[in-house]
């Protein structure tokens, strides 16, 4: 089975289990929906935070390798200007 079927499989079962749970509630159904919109509001909340983590960590990634291309760029230009000089200063002994 892959990995596509099983998440598939997975997502159904949760589905089908929040339903039956949501069926089967001792809890008033105005009662039940203020409890899952509650829930679903701090799962959202949750996401919006994992999202923002997420994206910062991805912009310190992208800085920091920047900050390495801009190193990686000076030190090959210092690199070429040497070799210049030990060409240009053989050239003129």
């Amino acid at each position: 089975m892959n990995n596509g079927k099983l998440f598939l499989g997975i997502l159904a079962g949760l589905a089908a289990g929040a339903a039956m749970g949501i069926l089967f509630a001792p809890d008033k159904g105005a009662s039940t929906r203020k409890k899952i919109t509650s829930k679903g509001d701090e799962y959202l909340n949750e996401l919006g935070n994992k999202f923002s983590e997420l994206i910062d960590g991805v912009v310190k990634k992208i800085e920091t390798v920047k900050e390495d291309a801009l190193r990686l760029a000076e030190t090959g230009k210092v690199k070429k200007l040497e070799e210049k000089e030990m060409k240009y200063g053989a050239n003129a002994n």
